[in-house]
């Protein structure tokens, strides 16, 4: 009951070290948004994100398997566990991108700004606006901004969370226009923040996060989609697995030291 009532007063200090890193961002965020300025939007994404997870005493680790070349664009596809994950991918970029998530951040204080603008937001259920916001993520593509998205389309309800089906959409694209996809494993995000923290709360703590090597499309037709699918859904779950073990060996190791 302690540990519970810990990460829900870790959740509101999070909360409100949102307000204090947004808030005074507002307006110059709103001023770039009239402009559909994505450079600049991108860069006060990345202030207040790093900011109030800063002040929450959240960090970042990442590691690369092989270096990324920035001046490409890419299809990114994360797993898909937090709010965090967003976070996440908003520092790990180093070129221009944009997300492609679920019409319902409209909604939201934080990212309303960007999905009305810069943003591709999608109605799950509506065939016409996946269609069309695909043909918008196509067009930056064309001209050289990454997507990130996160393939399972959603954050499940299991909890501990499952790595879910991926959708075709993204690798249909990547094929379709040539763009190489990068896998990202986020291991441990929702041990931090499941969801959106409101229903465990949260915790300090350091995000683990996998970034594999670019996989080449130029090579793959349409047929190829499926496999493309499966091969990003086996990297991501492998290193989840093997994440798991080792956290599994050291709860063991701790467990025979105590003893």
């Amino acid at each position: 009951m302690l540990k519970y009532i810990i990460r829900k007063l870790h959740h509101l200090c999070y909360m409100v070290s949102i307000a204090i890193c947004f808030l005074p961002l507002y307006p110059t965020l709103y001023y770039y948004s009239r402009k559909h300025n994505l450079r600049a939007m991108n860069r006060i994404r990345k202030m207040f994100s790093f900011g109030s997870a800063f002040l929450s005493g959240i960090f970042f680790k990442f590691r690369f398997e092989k270096p990324i070349d920035w001046s490409k664009p890419y299809i990114i596809c994360p797993n898909h566990t937090s709010n965090l994950d967003i976070t996440s991918m908003v520092l790990l970029m180093k070129n221009d991108f944009v997300f492609f998530g679920k019409a319902e951040l409209l909604d939201n204080i934080v990212t309303r700004l960007y999905f009305k603008t810069i943003d591709i937001p999608v109605k799950r259920e509506s065939k016409i606006s996946a269609f069309r916001a695909f043909k918008r993520a196509e067009d930056y593509l064309k001209r050289g901004t990454s997507v990130v998205i996160f393939p399972e389309g959603l954050i499940a309800d299991a909890y501990p969370p499952v790595l879910q089906p991926f959708k075709n959409g993204p690798f249909r694209m990547a094929i379709e226009q040539k763009i190489n996809i990068i896998p990202v494993t986020i291991r441990n995000n929702w041990k931090i923040m499941w969801d959106d923290g409101s229903k465990y709360g949260t915790r300090p703590g350091t995000c683990d996060i996998r970034v594999h090597k670019p996989i080449e499309t130029s090579h793959l037709s349409l047929d190829d989609a499926d496999h493309l699918r499966d091969q990003v859904y086996a990297i991501i779950h492998q290193e989840l697995n093997e994440y798991q073990a080792i956290e599994n060996m050291q709860i063991v190791q701790e467990k025979i030291h105590l003893n």
